[in-house]
C-alpha cells in the first residue's frame, strides 16, 4: 500500500492492483502509475482521475481491468470519456442506496415489457402515425414496423400530400384525416415528413389528449412550443436535432443537457448516441448503454419512434417506454451482421421479445 505522493512511476511484479485513490471525490488531474503486464487492475467505485458527475477524464487514469460501483452507478460508469477506462463493470449496492429516480436500463428490464391481457382487442394498444411524404415514403414504412414488431395492435398512418408505399406491412391501415383519431393510444410524429412538418402537424396534434412521440422533421422548436399540456409529448432527437432544438450544442455534460431541455420544455426528452439518456421534466433519468454501430444508419431512428410508440400503446409510462425501447433497439442492433438496414431490425426485434420478454397475461 502507497499513498499518492508516494507512487512509483511504474508497478511491475504484481497480480493485483487496487486504485482507491480518488473515486467519487477526484476534483483534480491524477496522473495514475504505469501498470505493466500481467497485473490486474481492480478501481474501487471510479478509476481515479475521472470526473464522476461528467465523465470527463483529468488527468491520466489507470486502465482498470474491472471497476466495482459502490451504492450506485455513476455518470461516469456509463457515458463520457471515462467509460474507455472502465473494463468490466460490476456493481455492489451495500444498501447505500434505496430509493434512486435514476436507473441503468439493462437486459432484465426487457422481462416487463411484453404487456398482454385475456381480453385485448385491436383497439387497446393502437397507434397513430404521422410519417412520410412522397419523397420519403420509406419512414412511414419503418415507423409502422417498429411498432408492429414492438405490439402496436392497430396502426393507422397518414402520411404528407397522400404518399404512398407500396411496401407497407398489409396490418397497417392507411386514412386521409386532420384529427387523430380518438380511439389510438399514443401518436408518433415527425419521420419523413419534410420541409414545414411544424406547420403540418400542428392542427393534427392540437387536441390530442394521449402521449406523442415527436421525432426528426416534427422536431420543431414553434411546435413544442404550442403543444397542448393535456398529453405527454416525448422529444427523439439525436446531436444535430438536439443543437436545433437549444441553439447550441449538446455539450460535454450531457446528462444535464437532456435534463435542462426537458424541464424547459416539459417534455421527456431521449438524446439518441451511443449512450442514450432519457429525462423527465422532474429529473428524473434513464441511461441506456446498448447502442451499437449497426445503428448508425439511415432509417434505424425512425424504428426506435415506432417501438416507443408501440410500447406506450401497450401501457407503459413514456418515460419508461422510451428507455426499454431504446435498449431493445440497441440489443436488436447487436443480433445483426456487419453494414444491416434499418429494415433488418423489426426481425431481429421480434425475435429477441421471444427470448427475453415475460408476457403479464391478465
Amino acid at each position: 500500500m502507497f499513498d499518492v505522493v508516494d507512487q512509483p512511476a511504474i508497478l511491475a511484479g504484481y497480480d493485483l492492483f487496487i486504485d482507491a485513490a480518488f473515486g467519487l471525490g477526484c476534483s483534480r488531474p491524477y496522473g495514475a502509475p504505469g501498470i505493466e503486464a500481467p497485473t490486474r487492475v481492480l478501481c474501487v467505485d471510479l478509476p481515479s482521475g475521472v470526473d464522476a458527475d461528467t465523465g470527463r477524464v483529468l488527468g491520466s487514469p489507470v486502465q482498470a481491468t474491472v471497476t466495482l460501483a459502490l451504492g450506485a452507478y455513476k455518470y461516469a460508469h456509463v457515458a463520457g470519456a471515462a467509460t474507455r477506462f472502465m473494463g468490466e463493470r460490476r456493481f455492489a449496492s451495500l444498501d447505500i442506496v434505496t430509493d434512486a429516480r435514476d436507473a441503468l436500463i439493462e437486459d432484465a428490464d426487457l422481462a416487463d415489457l411484453v404487456r398482454s391481457a385475456h381480453d385485448d382487442h385491436k383497439w387497446r394498444h393502437g397507434l397513430a402515425v404521422l410519417a412520410g411524404s412522397p419523397t420519403m415514403t420509406g419512414a412511414a414504412v419503418l415507423v409502422a414496423e417498429g411498432a408492429l414488431s414492438a405490439g402496436a395492435s392497430m396502426v393507422r398512418l397518414t402520411s404528407r400530400n397522400d404518399a404512398l408505399a407500396s411496401t407497407l406491412a398489409p396490418e397497417v391501415v392507411r386514412e386521409e384525416r386532420s384529427t387523430i383519431d380518438p380511439r389510438v393510444k399514443a401518436v408518433v410524429a415527425g419521420p419523413g415528413l419534410g420541409e414545414d412538418a411544424g406547420e403540418w402537424l400542428a392542427p393534427r396534434l392540437r387536441d390530442v389528449r394521449v402521449p406523442v412521440v415527436l421525432d426528426a422533421d416534427g422536431l420543431d422548436p414553434s411546435l413544442i412550443a404550442r403543444r397542448s399540456t393535456s398529453s405527454t409529448w416525448l422529444l427523439t432527437p439525436h446531436e444535430g436535432e438536439f443543437a436545433r432544438l437549444t441553439g447550441t450544442p449538446v455539450g460535454d455534460d450531457r446528462l444535464e443537457a437532456v435534463r435542462h431541455l426537458a424541464r424547459q420544455t416539459g417534455c421527456v426528452v431521449l438524446l439518441k448516441g451511443p449512450v442514450t439518456i432519457i429525462a423527465a421534466p422532474s429529473g428524473e433519468t434513464r441511461v441506456v448503454t446498448s447502442g451499437t454501430s449497426a445503428l448508425a444508419t439511415a432509417g434505424s431512428g425512425d424504428v426506435l419512434a415506432g417501438l416507443i410508440g408501440a410500447t406506450i400503446a401497450r401501457g407503459h409510462e413514456p418515460l419508461e417506454a422510451a428507455a426499454l425501447a431504446a435498449h431493445l433497439h440497441g440489443r436488436a442492433g447487436s443480433r445483426l451482421g456487419p453494414y444491416p438496414r434499418a429494415s433488418e431490425l423489426a426481425g431481429a426485434v421480434r425475435a429477441l421479445l421471444g427470448e427475453v420478454a415475460t408476457p403479464l397475461r391478465g
